[in-house]
């Protein structure tokens, strides 16, 4: 009773923290903005603290209330629930500090209060979203969450290009949510009940059916190719906090529900696995293809969301074909990876977005060839952001790394299985390696234009670095990426509670020499870096003029000289 107590004084404090500086506060601009943030990051820390404490000794609850009158709001929280909560209070937590200082207009005063009351709408209703345990609950949840992230979107409403973008993202949400309702229809009508047990009774038709529209449903919200068509244009257009997380946790509330209709089916066919890795693989490389031609930086960055749940759709569609071919290694291997990299791509993304809002915020523009040499004034923003580029292109000792070689390893082992499901394994690995090779040449370009060479407009001269709330949560970001990086044991033991809690019935496998495999690696290309960073400072100690770069003015004297 004490730790359903927690989440649910968690979701009261964020609900409470839009409400109350909305009502009592919004004449008193930085009081209202403090309030807010504090309230924000107070609720996500209890209730981060909750979802790592339950996940950690497999605790296990259930509780329901009277909706008006007639049904019953049921909420239950399991090891998969406590799993997305970790990345859904955690990033939330973050936005909240960094909003702090980014929504800095003070003829907005209204606008920004009425902003925190639907970024605590969201982040509750994400929250409640994963702990639904019934399809009443479930759906009133989703819509508010829905509903909130479109208002959030339309922030800047007098902008053309944002109205239509909100416009999208409604339409998309909403048609999704009646897909989804239709899945749940179908189960209700061969049920008769709400409940979401009902489903494992259906049959093997009505299981087909309800699968297939709920991954339409699900998988629009997720950005799942064809269906990612709002998504490079609701990601640029919300604030840059809200789009971390929008594109770090809202969009897995998809992914999460795609797992959540496997489980209550109980069906293990190979069918779906089919089709999740193809989804995955298209939309993961169609993602990163996508986003090499872009010049908008938050724009690329929203490709990029595209191409990670991908990534994620890759591993649970390798846990699919796994539970189907009775391998459970390969199960585990490729639903840990999946998971994890939900976790990971969490935290890198929204590193990327807040390291992208800081370079708006400061230079005002998001067009990435009118940038350059920022490095040179923000030194924080370019080495988070050059870690958590790193990151996202799953190089190791960072956490991208972790959870795409647990999908490999995952992978590999479907090698032995039949000729169609090896195909699949050996198309899931073929497609890895081209996102990892295209991400890491579209990062190549970004870093580089953005934050090296010299400044190619008046915008990117006249810049600074300054608010704090804006550097911490970035810096602690960059951290966890290192972290899990360097030392994944624990994490990779928390994705595989997550996937205890799936009811697959695998207990007891060898995952050790696995988890050991990756961390050699990671701790290996770590000590690698770190001779090659102190080989750098020992050569700029040694040759400091060898180091430096003449201004443009230099260059062009000596030219006349000679």
């Amino acid at each position: 009773v004490l730790a359903m107590n927690h989440f649910f004084l968690a979701v009261v404090i964020i609900i409470g923290s839009g409400i109350l500086p909305l009502l009592f506060l919004w004449r008193r601009f930085v009081l209202m903005k403090a309030v807010a943030s504090f309230g924000l990051t107070a609720g996500c820390l209890i209730g981060l603290i909750d979802a790592v404490v339950k996940l950690s000794h497999g605790v296990d609850w259930v509780s329901s209330a009277t909706y008006l009158h007639a049904f019953y709001l049921a909420f239950r929280m399991d090891g998969l629930s406590a799993f997305f909560l970790m990345a859904i209070f955690l990033v939330s937590l973050l936005a909240s500090v960094y909003s702090y200082h980014y929504m800095s207009d003070t003829r907005k005063t209204i606008r920004v209060a009425v902003h925190y009351l639907f970024f605590s709408l969201l982040v509750a209703s994400m929250a409640l979203v994963v702990t639904a345990a019934n399809m009443i609950t479930f759906m009133l949840c989703w819509e508010i969450m829905s509903l909130a992230s479109f208002f959030l979107v339309v922030y800047n409403y007098e902008n053309d290009g944002n109205r239509k973008a909100g416009f999208l993202y409604f339409i998309f949400s909403q048609v999704g949510a009646m897909v989804i309702l239709a899945a749940f229809g179908v189960i209700y009508s061969h049920a008769a009940s709400f409940g979401f047990d009902a489903a494992g009774a259906l049959p093997e038709t009505a299981k087909m059916i309800v699968f297939v529209l709920a991954f339409i449903g699900f998988g629009s919200k997720a950005g799942v190719f064809p269906f990612h068509v709002w998504l490079p244009h609701a990601h640029p257009a919300a604030s840059s906090h809200i789009s971390a997380v929008m594109s770090g946790v809202m969009i897995k509330t998809g992914i999460y529900g795609i797992i959540r209709i496997y489980m209550m089916l109980d069906w293990h066919i190979s069918l779906f696995g089919h089709l999740v890795l193809i989804a995955g693989m298209v939309s993961g490389v169609l993602g990163v293809v996508y986003a090499l031609g872009q010049h908008d930086l938050k724009r690329l960055l929203a490709y990029h969301s595209v191409e990670n749940i991908g990534i994620i759709l890759i591993g649970i569609g390798i846990g699919m074909l796994g539970v189907a071919a009775g391998n459970p290694v390969m199960a585990v291997l490729g639903f840990a990876g999946g998971l994890l990299h939900v976790l990971n791509h969490a935290i890198f993304k929204s590193l990327l977005f807040m390291g992208a809002g800081m370079v708006l915020h400061k230079t005002g523009t998001r067009i990435i060839d009118l940038l350059g040499g920022l490095i040179k004034k923000m030194k924080i923003t370019g080495i988070t952001f050059l870690i958590g580029s790193l990151a996202i292109c799953g190089l190791p000792p960072l956490n991208g790394f972790v959870s795409e070689f647990l999908v490999y390893m995952g992978s590999f082992q479907g090698m032995a299985l039949d000729k169609t499901s090896f195909a699949m394994c050996l198309l899931a690995i073929v497609s890895l390696a081209i996102i990892g090779g295209l991400a890491l040449a579209c990062f190549t370009k970004v870093v580089g234009v953005v934050f090296q060479g010299e400044p190619r407009s008046q915008v990117a001269e006249n810049t600074d670095e300054k608010g704090l709330t804006m550097l911490v949560p970035m810096l602690i970001l960059a951290a966890a990426c290192i972290l899990i990086g360097v030392f994944p044991t624990f994490f990779m033991a928390m994705a595989v509670k997550a996937v205890a809690s799936l009811e697959l019935g695998y207990g007891g496998i060898p995952l050790k020499p696995f988890f050991e495999l990756t961390g050699n690696i990671s701790r290996t290309a770590a000590l690698v870096f770190a001779v090659f960073l102190l080989i750098v400072a020992f050569e700029i100690d040694q040759y400091p003029q060898a180091w430096h770069y003449p201004q443009a003015g230099q260059v062009t004297q000596r030219i006349e000289l000679n």
